[in-house]
């Protein structure tokens, strides 16, 4: 159960790698633009602004990779950075679209089930 629980925040920290690329590199190239359905003059006055998201993103994975890097003893962070993929990715359901509960914050809190599961 660890291993399958270990599995999910990872794939969790690869979406917010993945997120991160997408907001930082691809924002206004035509796959950031399709994921993202911006026009090429929307994608350029927010360029700097999804840059910033994105880089907070990466932190987000970065913490969820530290707490797999530090087993057992990572257990805090994984909880603390779940928790924290979850609220961004509830409230940016209430703000941006619904499609981010699924994408962003279901992963997160079944990864954190898991996590808290394997813990007891």
């Amino acid at each position: 159960m660890m291993l399958l629980a270990n599995l999910l925040v990872l794939l969790v920290a690869l979406l917010h790698l993945y997120f991160l690329v997408l907001e930082m590199f691809l924002w206004d190239k035509p796959k950031g633009m399709k994921v993202f359905n911006l026009t090429a003059q929307k994608a350029a006055e927010t360029k700097v602004l999804a840059a910033n998201q994105g880089l907070y993103n990466g932190f987000l994975a970065a913490g969820l990779l530290w707490g797999l890097y530090q087993g057992d003893t990572g257990y805090d962070f994984k909880v603390f950075f779940l928790l924290c993929v979850i609220v961004a990715g509830v409230y940016g359901a209430l703000t941006v679209g619904k499609k981010i509960l699924y994408v962003q914050a279901m992963p997160a809190a079944l990864a954190l089930a898991l996590v808290f599961f394997t813990m007891s």
